[in-house]
């Protein structure tokens, strides 16, 4: 039985402009990071996928190293495209990356243009798409000018390969630079996406002021520092988590008796808010105007539903926000 979505979607998700553009993004979307490659369940990650359409989120986000392996997240969420999404392809907003390591050689990594250009070519084969609405810089490369990096976006976007341009992972002086340079391109930065957290928060040092100076949205990803603000570390590191994998982007001692008590501290607050502490982090995060989208990931659909009731809680309180604060 082919997919119909459910009716009343639009109204489960609230959305926000995205920095001073016409563009809109659901509070809270959906990223392909982890869960969605060939090492992973196919049916589970379309279920997924299909259940976020259904709560309203629109907007999807993938790079061209996500899986395991390589490109295969491009490749399955291709694969929910074409068999169920296809008719809706207007009511989606799809971004990709390009930046970290991708294919062996001088041409499979960093941001130069023949890399970002190639790499944006192999992801629109791998989706079965003509374009992507944005294609980011995944990371600054120290080593390529960054009117070249910023050129390359810019042409993806005057070709019809993309819609937006986007940068990720980029330090406020570097992201100042690179938003004057598309500007005087004729594409405008749409939006920058930093890793901003309750537990990571160097976005505030200047970044959040810098993208509201200059009309850039702003999406954050890894809202629950990879897990550990769920609260399933306190107790120690379970089986199966991220944590306890030896290869990852958590690492044992990255969870420190400091972090706990913080979270600790946290999960009282969220306790008596009546929600959960996962919940209550991207509450926190989508308190600020300045951030257009939260970026979540899902392995079940159990956590997808529990984390898209955050976009119901109630405001915080300033008590509640001077608790968290303390």
């Amino acid at each position: 039985m082919s997919y119909i979505p459910f009716e009343n979607r639009y109204g489960q998700m609230s959305y926000r402009r995205c920095g001073r553009s016409g563009l809109q993004l659901p509070a809270i979307s959906l990223g392909l990071w982890h869960n969605f490659g060939d090492v992973d369940d196919f049916s589970s990650g379309r279920e997924i996928i299909l259940k976020a359409f259904d709560c309203g989120i629109t907007h999807f986000d993938l790079a061209n190293n996500y899986g395991p392996p390589y490109g295969s997240a491009e490749s399955n969420f291709g694969k929910v495209l074409q068999q169920d999404l296809s008719a809706y392809r207007d009511q989606l907003i799809i971004s990709t990356k390009a930046g970290y390591d991708m294919w062996p050689g001088p041409y499979g990594n960093w941001g130069s243009r023949k890399y970002l250009l190639a790499s944006l070519d192999q992801s629109l084969e791998r989706m079965g798409l003509p374009y992507v609405d944005i294609f980011y810089s995944h990371r600054h490369d120290p080593d390529t000018p960054l009117e070249e990096t910023m050129g390359a976006l810019s042409q993806a976007v005057h070709s019809g390969k993309a819609l937006y341009a986007g940068i990720s992972n980029y330090p406020e002086d570097k992201a100042k630079k690179a938003f004057a340079i598309l500007r005087d391109m004729g594409t405008p930065c749409l939006i920058h996406q930093p890793k901003y957290s309750m537990l990571e928060r160097r976005v505030e040092k200047g970044l959040l002021d810098l993208l509201e100076k200059e009309g850039v949205g702003c999406i954050a990803f890894s809202p629950l520092a990879q897990g550990i603000l769920t609260g399933k570390y306190l107790d120690g590191i379970p089986e199966g988590s991220r944590a306890a994998r030896p290869s990852g982007a958590l690492r044992r001692q990255n969870i420190t008796p400091g972090e706990l008590d913080k979270v600790r501290r946290w999960k009282k607050v969220a306790d008596k808010r009546g929600q959960t502490l996962s919940q209550m982090a991207i509450s926190w995060l989508l308190k600020d105007p300045r951030v257009t989208s939260v970026l979540i990931g899902a392995r079940t659909l159990e956590q997808l539903e529990e984390n898209l009731r955050s976009i119901a809680a109630p405001a915080f309180t300033q008590e509640e926000l001077l608790l968290l604060e303390a």
